[in-house]
């Protein structure tokens, strides 16, 4: 890459590229490459099909023409609001190959969060279907639709799949996809746009994030080969959805461009029953299995015989979910240590650097600071559409002539790296300030707890203290009481005193988004008794959690206030 400002962040030179992305490969450089082997790429729906390549180049194309002869252009966007499916993988790699900027979002979204993803990136189309299968449960996702599309002036036309028996109620916008097998791609600059990605929400107002053609390809690629090891014959598992950047990089562009069989997963970790990650590993014998360090944790209270009972045997590679793989244990030289839990190693053109509080390079090893990355890499994204300003004030002012992701780390002796968490997640206790994921890493030592939260809220005198909120394993055998305590002894022996959370509050579960991010501002909310101000709570998995924990904290509140009694 040549050109590294904030304001004009590109791959350079620029190149005309044909849009072969939905033929299964990167085809920079006007390289046709064709696949059209029987090799399986898609399985597991709820219906475990399977699908060739040349099966999922036939589905994309008469997709493709249906975009087409609908008036759907090279630039224009569209929206996709579908479940985990082979049609939803086809309906991004139709929107590529004509040059279309697709926009997914996540199949579980309420119309209001679907509506304003639609009217900020102005979307000319919407890609459902009639209704997804997550879990058991039936999601009606075209009446959703329906009702956004409402105050979506932009919209023109609604491409309507049926994924279950009941047909969809067709309206005057509603198109059914049926068309031709052959679709020729469009050509394409190195530069122009592939996709916009709204994030989840859960830190504010959505915002796209913009990524385009050659870079984003290449880095997907290279990482699905390199990081996760993928070898040809190997089935790839990433058990994401394709609503989030992990799915986009490693459910559909990476393995396809490297024409790997990969994966679908419709369901979720625990329906019918909390071995379905593994059943799944053994019955299509996946080699690299890829999941959210959340639905980690969530496996983490259940017995360990859930998953001995399953033959593991082909998997090489376990690892935990990110969209574009920054640093990792691989690749690396034959034989070196992996550390678990640690990111180690900076991938191929990433240049890691520690910031200090002043806004110093911290030079050497065993030092901690914000994480940065000195030069551009081919898979970042561009911008945040319509909005660049936002973008060069969030990744670039911070420490300018670095790119800020966000998240603390430590380099440690032997110049690895640790990320230690989100630098927003900061509070300050009494002047110490004091980073929520520090408290929550000496929290989940405990054998009895597989996850926990901790946010900051105001108190009169110390200016902050941290509220943590703790999951308990189902078949704990010690006094819940009895735990917080120990709890408490961890963190002041991990940390110190001043780090002991004010408050637990034990909760069965916490709110998470579909990617698997906890919604910390609805748990500071709780924690502070704002409860009739949580704001938009259906981007959630499952919005129910919310009242569950704030029937929880009110019983908390009553027995807190009856104790202070005695």
């Amino acid at each position: 890459l040549q050109v590294w400002t904030p304001a004009n962040i590109r791959s350079a030179p620029h190149l005309e590229m044909c849009s072969e992305i939905s033929l299964l490969c990167p085809s920079t450089l006007m390289i046709h490459v064709f696949i059209l082997s029987l090799l399986q790429v898609l399985f597991f729906c709820s219906s475990s099909c399977c699908l060739s390549h040349r099966e999922l180049l036939e589905t994309t194309c008469r997709l493709a023409n249906t975009l087409k002869n609908h008036g759907i252009q090279k630039g224009d966007r569209v929206a996709i609001y579908m479940p985990v499916s082979p049609l939803a993988v086809a309906a991004m790699l139709a929107c590529a190959r004509i040059g279309a900027v697709h926009t997914v979002v996540f199949a579980g979204f309420s119309s209001e969060a679907l509506a304003g993803r639609i009217q900020d990136a102005q979307c000319k189309a919407v890609i459902t279907c009639n209704q997804g299968v997550r879990g058991g449960r039936l999601i009606h996702l075209k009446s959703t639709v329906d009702t956004a599309v409402k105050s979506c002036p932009t919209v023109q036309h609604v491409f309507v799949s049926q994924r279950t028996e009941k047909p969809a109620v067709m309206g005057e916008l509603d198109v059914p996809l049926e068309e031709s097998a052959v679709c020729p791609a469009e050509l394409m600059d190195s530069e122009d746009l592939l996709f916009l990605l709204y994030t989840s929400g859960s830190t504010g107002k959505p915002k796209g994030i913009v990524h385009t053609q050659a870079g984003y390809l290449l880095y997907a690629s290279l990482t699905h080969q390199y990081v996760f090891d993928y070898r040809d014959g190997d089935v790839f598992g990433c058990v994401a959805d394709v609503g989030w950047i992990t799915g986009h990089s490693y459910v559909v562009y990476g393995p396809l461009c490297n024409g790997a069989t990969t994966v679908l997963f419709e369901s979720t970790p625990v329906y019918p029953n909390p071995g379905r990650y593994w059943e799944t590993v053994q019955r299509l014998r996946i080699s690299q299995f890829y999941g959210a360090p959340t639905a980690l944790r969530l496996l983490l209270k259940f017995d360990e015989s859930w998953v001995k009972k399953y033959d593991r045997s082909s998997l090489r590679t376990l690892g935990s979910e990110t969209g574009g793989v920054c640093i990792a244990p691989r690749p690396a030289d034959e034989g070196a240590p992996i550390v678990p839990a640690m990111a180690m190693r900076p991938f191929f053109g990433i240049q890691p650097a520690l910031m200090g509080e002043k806004g110093e390079l911290l030079s050497g090893t065993s030092v901690s600071g914000a994480l940065c990355i000195s030069q551009p890499w081919p898979g970042m994204a561009r911008g945040i559409y319509g909005d660049h300003q936002r973008f060069i004030d969030a990744y670039f002012k911070p420490y300018p002539g670095y790119y800020f992701t966000g998240d603390g780390a430590f380099r440690t002796e032997e110049g690895y790296y640790q990320i230690t968490g989100r630098m927003d997640d900061v509070i300050n206790v009494s002047g110490h300030r004091l980073g929520t994921a520090e408290i929550e890493d000496a929290l989940d030592e405990h054998p009895a707890v597989p996850e926990t939260a901790v946010v900051g809220i105001p108190h009169d005198i110390k200016g902050e203290v941290p509220f943590a909120f703790v999951v308990l394993k189902e078949d704990l055998g010690d006094d819940p009481h009895a735990v917080l305590q120990q709890l408490r002894e961890l963190v002041a022996t991990k940390i110190a005193k001043y780090a002991v959370p004010e408050d637990f509050l034990v909760v069965k579960r916490l709110p998470k988004t579909r990617s698997g991010k906890i919604m910390r501002r609805i748990l500071r909310k709780i924690a502070m008794e704002m409860n009739g101000d949580l704001g938009d709570v259906s981007t959630l998995d499952d919005p129910s959690v919310v009242k569950e924990i704030v029937e929880a904290q009110q019983r908390y509140r009553k027995q807190s206030k009856q104790q202070k009694k005695k």
